[in-house]
């Protein structure tokens, strides 16, 4: 009897421990995890389009001799900068002289026998009145002076073109640019007068340049949609605003509108050709030099704007986590825009009400609860707490 009271006794004594057990474990469960939460900045905002593209000189010459000599002097450096008008090189000038001073004498000689037949004409005249001579015999002196003074004409004609030879072996700077090295070496014979002549050098400007890229047809369409519509100007017609980077530099921070948009697609690559033009007073851009370009993409719209650290993928999609009144954890797919200023576009999903998790992310469940902490988003997407 006592043994069955005994194990009566140690039953109760395991329920009433049990009892007390449970609720201990209840007050011990965690609570929600904090989270910070803010709605979507709305803001004012222009797309921008990023392109890659290369510099190119808005002038190159290839600079070649007009006549054929013997080059007897360079008078300049590889690689310098030379203005317009500056001499480059000198071609043996000594037979051309020759051969201008040979013209002069012809035309002299054409001046003298001009002379004597325009006399001749004179004298003829009052012989022509008193039947002295005949009509033939004064006709013919008449040609004699016309044609007299066509061979001066000639003769002057030599002498400018035997001057312009002369003039020729000394070449000069066509264009101000930095000049490449020289191609060909004193004593040399160089041949002129033709496209096949010899090159000498070449010559690039430097200030403005020109910076050349292409668009996809995508992009075409899309600028000529946003053109039609009235919410962005056609490059053609407007110089749009454009903006570069080196590969060295970070952001774009060299200013330059657009000048150029070719007149047909390219059928083999389906892009289209257009080109910038910038200052290069510094002469930090050279032609062939590799740069990052972006042009503007859209009109002004306001846009919803979310930091990327508060979107999260699932498989192929992109969501974001919004937090109710209660703290239960909801999730919404979104479609995403470009990056502007740091800031994503979200172009659909959201609501401007939606209290977005933006810190904690990875704390949050669908299904489950947060404890929300309320912020608002600044300029740059960092959440400022509520006061």
């Amino acid at each position: 009897m006592k043994k069955r009271l005994s194990l009566s006794l140690l039953s109760a004594a395991i329920l009433v421990s049990g009892c007390d057990q449970k609720p201990q474990a209840q007050q011990a469960a965690p609570p929600p995890p904090p989270v910070t939460v803010a709605q979507p900045l709305q803001k004012t905002v222009t797309e921008w389009d990023e392109y890659t593209g290369r510099f190119d000189a808005v002038d190159f010459v290839e600079v070649r001799s007009r006549i054929s000599g013997v080059l007897n002097e360079v008078k300049f450096r590889d690689g310098d900068m030379v203005k317009k008008g500056d001499l480059l090189f000198v071609i043996d000038p000594r037979p051309f002289e020759r051969v201008l001073e040979r013209e002069k004498a012809n035309l002299a000689s054409a001046q003298v026998r001009a002379e004597f037949t325009a006399k001749d004409v004179e004298r003829a005249r009052p012989l022509l009145r008193n039947a002295t001579i005949s009509e033939q015999v004064f006709d013919q002196r008449t040609q004699a002076a016309r044609e007299a003074e066509a061979a001066v004409r000639s003769a002057e004609a030599s002498v400018r073109s035997a001057e312009l030879d002369v003039e020729f072996t000394r070449i000069a700077a066509p264009i101000s640019g930095r000049i490449s090295r020289k191609l060909v070496t004193e004593g040399n014979y160089v041949t002129g007068g033709s496209a096949t002549g010899t090159l000498l050098t070449t010559i690039v400007s430097l200030d403005p340049i020109y910076f050349y890229f292409d668009v996809s047809e995508n992009d075409y369409l899309k600028y000529a949609r946003l053109d039609q519509s009235g919410a962005r100007p056609s490059s053609r017609t407007t110089a749009n605003p454009i903006f570069l980077a080196l590969q060295d530099e970070t952001g774009f921070p060299h200013g330059g509108k657009m000048d150029f948009v070719d007149n047909r697609l390219d059928s083999g690559t389906g892009t289209l050709r257009g080109r910038a033009v910038f200052e290069n007073k510094n002469g930090l851009f050279s032609p062939g030099l590799f740069a990052r370009a972006r042009l503007v993409g859209s009109g002004e719209y306001k846009a919803l704007m979310l930091p990327d650290a508060a979107i999260a993928s699932d498989q192929s999609n992109r969501i974001v986590f919004v937090a109710a009144e209660d703290g239960s954890v909801s999730a919404k797919q979104v479609t995403l825009g470009p990056v502007i200023d740091g800031l994503r576009v979200i172009r659909g999903g959201v609501e401007p009400t939606d209290w977005i998790i933006v810190s904690g992310v990875q704390r949050a469940r669908v299904g489950a609860k947060v404890t929300p902490q309320r912020a608002t988003l600044d300029a740059t997407g960092t959440p400022v707490a509520a006061k």
